[in-house]
């Protein structure tokens, strides 16, 4: 609803400037919520007009803000126009913003803030992310939680701006590890622990034979031959590999149903290994292929023929690396999906073999590689369960919900919950989502269990709380509803507060999608959950006069519909009791 707003003021602006409204829509952006400044106020920069052409660049920026707000005009929208230094603050009549947002909010919930004529050339296009991505007969590491809920949020915002989102799973299931893992298991695996224990008796062969195949150039020598059969087609080898394959992903599924993650397909490093020879050939041809003195064929990058410049795509022995199957990938991608943009989520450390892989599928003459995106992050120090050590995600889970159900009981709410254990899950995946999503993505954080689950302070059990207090006042006393409300019992400073945060949603929302980051959505919900706190202790609605009640109902109906949004948006599912 704040594009109703910013029409306005833009039409104002248009009107004495000259240029399109369509011009100052995206200048204009709703204040953020202060104790100093509690009228709902939009804001636009001088200086964003004088980068747009609007206004001339050589003139005085405060002279040109005084002349500017003195040639524009109140009306029964925008109250008063008030200059600032380089910065014009557009007043807005409290009971229209009320009346406005709320009827929205209450007519359209899912499409509030997401439907905003500021968001839309963020829509409309086939977005393909991939995320995950673990190494099958591995059990799967705290270490891929990151990529995976960052992925699901790229992929929730993406969808919820009106793309079409395609969520790829790409598999580490090809590669000389798999030589190793083969060899290892025919010399030393178990049918019986196999069934038993699956992953856990893979993961215990795969040590032992890397230990041995530091010692043994035989182990070595045996390693690499059954990669070069695998590579080959020979059938005992592709039956010894499809079954790890398969009960790796079966035990995945299982910690993706936790999580609330789905994927549209689950690809892998081997489903393109049968294209990379077209995409040797094709380098080939081009003429970017060159084979070094080692017997390696490698791609080089740089201007100068630096070695270190070098991408290798092929291994003395002619198998391929993980960079050759990417290049296949990308390209089968793009012919099978058509892609618009392709975003790969993975961690800091592969921020280079990304940079290669766009350089060389331009280099082929693919111009779509500039839209092709690595969005990295850093690493979580200290995330271990009571356990160990082993920082394995299923740990991580578990403990997660052990802790919460723990805090559930002493606090005596438990009771009420059909399946306690469930809600605390949920509570528990929301408060490592919370701690992840608070920082830049690429900065390392330290994780630590006390602060996590705490239920005040910014953290994901807190927002889970203020859901479910907001779902509880609605249940007992009744929803808010009703079609028809008086805006004029919402003109205190406490529930002006909540609209002039709410004003700013699809800001938020657009501010995530231009840098993918998700701390702009969980400080606004988080800012926005300590504004209902606080509503919720002084806009008492029991007891109350009826028009009263009724039209904080339908503030805190709204404010729980955008709660809840936001927190779906970044892979939680909302909770109504705990």
């Amino acid at each position: 609803m704040a594009c109703f707003f910013r029409r306005r003021a833009a039409a104002q602006l248009s009107r004495v400037c000259g240029a399109h409204e369509d011009v100052f829509i995206p200048l204009l952006s709703a204040a953020p919520v202060s104790k100093k400044q509690l009228t709902p106020v939009l804001r636009l920069s001088v200086n964003s007009l004088v980068k747009k052409g609007v206004l001339p660049p050589d003139a005085d920026l405060q002279t040109q803000t005084q002349r500017l707000a003195k040639q524009l005009k109140e009306d029964g929208v925008v109250e008063e126009v008030i200059p600032g230094r380089g910065v014009i603050h557009f007043r807005i009549n409290r009971l229209l913003l009320a009346q406005k947002l709320l009827e929205q909010l209450h007519s359209d919930p899912e499409g509030f803030g997401r439907n905003s004529e500021l968001l839309g050339k963020a829509g409309g296009r086939r977005t393909l992310v991939e995320f995950s991505s673990p190494n099958i007969a591995k059990k799967f590491h705290a270490g891929h939680l990151r990529s995976t809920i960052i992925g699901n949020f790229i992929s929730n915002l993406k969808a919820a701006l009106g793309n079409e989102v395609l969520r790829v799973n790409y598999l580490g299931d090809w590669g000389m590890q798999f030589g190793l893992l083969g060899a290892g298991f025919q010399r030393l695996g178990s049918q019986e622990k196999l069934r038993e224990n699956p992953l856990q008796h893979l993961y215990e062969v795969y040590v032992q034979v890397n230990r041995e195949a530091e010692l043994d150039e035989g182990v070595r020598l045996a390693a690499a031959e059954f990669f070069r059969r695998l590579e080959q087609g020979d059938g005992e080898a592709l039956k010894l590999w499809r079954h790890f394959r398969e009960i790796t992903v079966d035990e995945y599924r299982t910690i993706y149903e936790r999580l609330g993650v789905y994927f549209d397909h689950f690809s892998g490093e081997s489903f393109h290994q049968s294209k990379t020879q077209e995409v040797l050939q094709e380098l080939r041809s081009r003429g970017l292929l060159r084979t070094t003195e080692e017997g390696t064929e490698v791609v080089d990058l740089s201007t100068s023929g630096n070695q270190s410049s070098f991408a290798t795509l092929v291994r003395s022995d002619g198998t391929s690396l993980y960079i050759t199957r990417d290049i296949a990938a990308a390209l089968e991608r793009r012919e099978t999906f058509g892609f618009d943009e392709m975003i790969y989520v993975t961690d800091k450390s592969q921020s280079h073999h990304f940079q290669q892989l766009f350089q060389i599928l331009k280099a082929m003459g693919h111009h779509w590689a500039d839209r092709c995106v690595h969005v990295t992050f850093g690493l979580v120090l200290g995330m271990s369960s009571r356990l160990g050590n082993v920082v394995l995600l299923e740990d991580v889970l578990n403990e997660a919900r052990r802790r919460m159900l723990h805090n559930m009981k002493e606090a005596k709410t438990s009771k009420e919950l059909t399946d306690p254990e469930l809600t605390a899950e949920q509570i528990g995946v929301s408060a490592l989502i919370i701690q992840d999503f608070k920082g830049p993505l690429i900065a390392d954080y330290k994780f630590d269990w006390e602060k996590v689950l705490q239920s005040q302070g910014d953290t994901g059990v807190f927002l889970q709380y203020t859901h479910a207090r907001l779902c509880s006042l609605l249940r007992s006393q009744g929803g808010g509803d009703q079609t028809v409300f008086d805006a004029s019992h919402l003109l205190d400073d406490r529930s002006i507060s909540i609209l002039q945060h709410l004003l700013r949603f699809d800001e938020v929302l657009l501010q995530s999608a231009s840098d993918l980051q998700p701390r702009h959505l969980v400080n606004f919900l988080l800012t926005l959950s300590h504004l209902a706190a606080s509503a919720l202790r002084e806009l008492q609605v029991k007891g109350s006069d009826e028009g009263v009640a009724q039209a904080r109902l339908r503030l805190f109906s709204g404010t729980r519909s955008v709660l809840g949004s936001g927190m779906r948006i970044l892979g939680i599912r909302p909770v109504e009791r705990m």
